[in-house]
């Protein structure tokens, strides 16, 4: 589905305006290509006649977020984040965009509630439309793109949070499960996060951006936060590798105590098992077998040596 928004010279916003009018007569306009057709992406060649190159990028799905400068516009890559809901795990989609002076063009294949927002403010009249322009329809984008970041990041340090706590006594296997699929979401975020903050460098860097240079402040902020959430990223996935860690320590020390005990045990049976394995030969002379009270000699032996053998083992520090 397409969307159009002209503003005109008076600054009145027109909406669903059709493609073959004379937008040049607009102050400004905005078509957003909202998961287009094939038939409607025929206008990005036909009607606006953009480089094929640029047309390509954006029917390929997820290119690294870019900007590539052309003759009259500016075509920019970015990345939002969403939940997948059956797969419960973060997914990156693209948004692209066609940034002229006096014109925006935005195109993404699957639905974006950051446009969206963007979109509803400005068909409401919830906007100063002498303040805007191009570029600022950009930056508003870019902006709820990137503030849409911080509640999974949040969310993730909640979870990292539950699992270091253990609230719910869950075994170490559960807990390292989940320790591992935060630290994919992790890495899911660093791909989408690290780029964007890339492509705000060169953008607020470029001596080709006129647009950019006069909105410096707003788009500053913009890699203010991309800034902050590249640091969130890094100490969590720290946070993850001191959890992983402490929970191999954890489990390495319950293994190490558990093969002490056996290793105890084992020692003390060993001696027991000797004298049994020797009184248990069935050789016919063996002056012991007849005494009177050898079977209860061998028992108080045993005894005195699985005991004695104990506190030896007690007084070394092996039951600590």
């Amino acid at each position: 589905m397409i969307h159009t928004f002209g503003i005109t010279h008076d600054n009145q916003i027109e909406t669903n305006i059709a493609l073959d009018a004379n937008l040049e007569g607009y102050k400004w306009f905005w078509v957003d290509f909202d998961t287009p057709t094939d038939e409607e992406i025929q206008h990005l060649s036909k009607t606006f006649h953009f480089h094929p190159l640029a047309i390509e990028d954006c029917i390929q799905r997820l290119q690294r977020p870019k900007l590539d400068y052309y003759d009259d516009h500016t075509f920019y890559v970015t990345h939002f984040v969403k939940e997948d809901k059956d797969e419960e795990e973060l997914i990156k989609e693209e948004i692209n965009f066609f940034v002229g002076e006096h014109f925006v063009v935005s195109f993404h294949r699957q639905p974006s509630k950051e446009v969206s927002y963007v979109r509803e403010r400005l068909a409401l009249g919830k906007v100063k439309v002498e303040q805007w322009d191009a570029y600022f329809v950009f930056y508003q984008v870019l902006d709820k793109i990137v503030d849409n970041y911080f509640p999974y990041l949040y969310e993730i340090e909640d979870n990292l949070d539950r699992i270091e706590e253990n609230t719910h006594n869950k075994s170490m296997n559960q807990l390292m499960t989940e320790l591992f699929d935060t630290r994919y979401q992790l890495l899911t975020l660093r791909h989408v996060i690290h780029p964007m903050r890339d492509l705000l460098y060169r953008m607020l860097n470029s001596q080709h951006l006129d647009g950019i240079r006069e909105k410096r402040e707003y788009y500053s902020d913009i890699y203010d936060h991309l800034l902050k959430l590249s640091e969130m990223v890094m100490s969590n996935r720290e946070i993850t590798v001191d959890i992983r860690d402490s929970y191999m320590s954890m489990n390495s020390l319950q293994t190490n105590n558990v093969m002490k005990l056996l290793t105890i045990i084992t020692s003390v049976f060993v001696p027991l098992t000797f004298i049994a394995g020797i009184y248990g030969m069935n050789f016919q002379y063996m002056p012991e077998l007849h005494m009177r009270y050898g079977y209860f000699i061998s028992l108080a032996v045993m005894l005195v040596v699985g005991v004695g053998m104990i506190i030896w083992f007690w007084k070394k520090g092996w039951f600590k």
